[in-house]
């Protein structure tokens, strides 16, 4: 065969080029669009009715690190925010403002029934880029935690003062602060080095060298050398920590003209926490001169009138949380009875909860485990005591258990289950209620890799110079892996005239491994728990993505497809079509 003739070919390398290029400038219309919308607005914000108030008891305060176009280790979807909040708007929660708190707490007026403070830390763009016409849908309002120095730093990801005073005039959102630097004190590493102070950014680089295992932030702690001795005196810690917070008051004053009501500092849990009395005494005096609360701690989202209003508490949602793991524990910290979400009614039809909450979501099954306990589900008629393979992609959070029973006897407590936990896969049966669960394979699957860029940190803590030698040893309270580290691992199953074969990822890690003769029938389950090397967050998001189970005969041929959660046909066309058009607006958004 002749090559075609040169002319042609560039002919139609041009005419690729033409239709990428228009491609690209048709994606980067959209994304100019989307600024536009969110820097100005189209629906002026309405707010709520006062006087039909009467909630005396509390209200819940939940904030966002970031908001991405998708996910990652740091940053919500945006997707899933707006789930997030759509949930919690159809539950009758209101969002409430900065003056409401206050009012609360010096004059005891009330708030509404289902009160929201809802706040986006660290003053990022693409918070206000996503989290704006989430807000106008909804009627919300929202919070813009800043740093003070960051508002006039050229780093593109932070809001500058032009922008936040447009999104402050648009009522939807209100202005808060985490102080005037975000910087880290008395660090060392894996190793046991010692790094002195680094500010945000240094901290960043540093970390995807060597990773850090103890630190401190700027205002929490005296700045101590490597032997983790002071190296300044009482006189001269008061001075830095009134120095930063004037700092923060100059900043505000000369760009707003006021200081912020709000304040959340960095790192919670500290102050009143058992950190050292004359570095919290010199906190304390200054935040009390400035603002009228402040949420010093993390981790519950209730507060109720008896609270301080200067030891207020939030609750940060993790990005790789489901919108289930939200409301489990908003109604674990609050004590009230939610509606958890169940997504495609159709596919839930086929499955019995046991414990937990469920969502179906296309071809993904994610079940949330109750706050320290174990959620499960059941395969309605799925007993069988024949031959079958059972195939899925667990997706959920490294540190964790996300488990498959392939042989389950409600009755008996009987079974045999596939578990990944800790990114270990371990076997184990049980053939009757009064015996004992056996353990019959154990292994650590290969390692998982992760970025340092993935790592939350939240390591800040009072610490001693022999805790810092040990370095490896004890650095990761959470465990081998940071707790917010994703996996996606394949399984394949294969139970065959009572022995059992296990492939991950497309390799076998178990291979005829014989099942009790007792387990010779039982129904398909999925479970979810947490792991106890998460010390943050006893609940769980298990994930199983195009879950099938077929029956197979003696020679492993399928001979009958007993279920099957993958799409097919036009759902599996439309999903290919958004992944593309999503893969190509990242790459546009990365590219410019």
């Amino acid at each position: 065969m002749r090559n075609k003739p040169r002319d042609l070919n560039v002919r139609r390398k041009n005419r690729r080029k033409v239709v990428r290029t228009i491609l690209q400038i048709a994606v980067m219309i959209w994304v100019v669009w989307l600024i536009v919308q969110a820097l100005h607005h189209v629906r002026p914000y309405v707010e709520p009715d006062r006087t039909a108030w009467t909630n005396e008891q509390g209200f819940i305060a939940l904030s966002y690190f970031g908001v991405g176009r998708t996910g990652t280790a740091k940053l919500v979807d945006n997707e899933q925010l707006e789930e997030h909040l759509q949930t919690l708007h159809a539950a009758g929660y209101v969002t409430i403002a900065q003056q409401d708190i206050v009012d609360y707490y010096e004059q005891g007026k009330p708030l509404p029934d289902q009160a929201l403070f809802l706040a986006f830390e660290d003053g990022r763009n693409d918070s206000a880029l996503y989290a704006q016409p989430i807000l106008e849908k909804l009627g919300y309002r929202a919070t813009v935690m800043t740093y003070a120095n960051k508002m006039e730093n050229h780093e593109r990801k932070f809001l500058r003062p032009k922008d936040l005073h447009k999104m402050l005039k648009s009522g939807y959102w209100e202005l808060g602060t985490n102080g005037f630097r975000l910087s880290y004190i008395n660090i060392f590493d894996y190793e046991g080095r010692f790094m002195d102070t680094l500010s945000d950014s240094e901290m960043k680089e540093q970390q995807n060298i060597e990773k850090i295992a103890y630190y401190n932030h700027y205002l929490m702690d005296f700045i101590r050398d490597e032997q983790m001795i002071p190296v300044e005196n009482r006189t001269e810690m008061f001075a830095r920590i009134d120095l930063d917070y004037t700092l923060l008051e100059q900043a505000y004053t000369d760009i707003f003209g006021y200081v912020p009501d709000v304040y959340m500092i960095m790192h919670a849990n500290t102050i009143y926490g058992g950190m050292n009395r004359l570095v919290e005494e010199a906190n304390v005096r200054q935040i009390e001169r400035l603002f009228p609360m402040h949420f010093n701690r993390e981790g519950s989202a209730y507060n109720i009138r008896a609270d301080h209003p200067y030891n207020l508490t939030r609750l940060q949602v993790a990005p790789y949380w489901y919108t289930n793991h939200l409301l489990m524990k908003i109604q674990n910290d609050t004590g009230e009875s939610v509606s958890f979400v169940t997504g495609d009614e159709e596919r839930a039809a086929d499955w019995e909860i046991v414990r937990g909450a469920a969502q179906f979501i296309d071809e993904r099954i994610v079940l949330t485990s109750p706050p320290g306990g174990t959620g499960r589900m059941i395969l309605t008629d799925s007993d069988t005591s024949g031959d079958i393979r059972l195939q899925t992609e667990l997706a959920g959070n490294v540190v964790g258990r996300q488990t498959v029973y392939v042989r389950y006897d409600k009755g008996r407590d009987a079974f045999v289950r596939v578990r990944l936990q800790d990114n270990r896969l371990i076997v184990e049966q049980k053939s009757d209620a009064a015996f004992q669960t056996e353990v019959l394979y154990d292994e650590e699957l290969n390692e998982v890799e992760w970025d340092s860029e993935d790592l939350a940190f939240d390591k800040a803590s009072v610490y001693s110079r022999e805790q810092t030698a040990a370095g490896a040893d004890v650095a990761y309270e959470d465990g081998q892996y940071p707790i917010n580290i994703q996996q996606k691992r394949k399984l394949d199953i294969e139970l065959r005239d009572q022995r059992l074969t296990i492939a991950v990822d497309g390799i076998t890690w178990v291979e005829q491994l014989a099942i009790d003769e007792s387990l010779q029938d039982g129904a398909v389950a999925l479970e979810a728990a947490y792991s106890e090397a998460n010390r943050k967050d006893d609940i769980y998001d298990a994930v199983f993505d195009r879950l099938s189970l077929t029956a197979i005969d003696a020679q492993g041929e399928v001979t009958d497809v007993l279920y099957s959660n993958v799409l097919t046909g036009l759902p599996w066309v439309r999903r290919i079509i958004t992944e593309r058009a999503d893969a190509l607006i990242d790459w546009a958004i990365d590219a410019f």
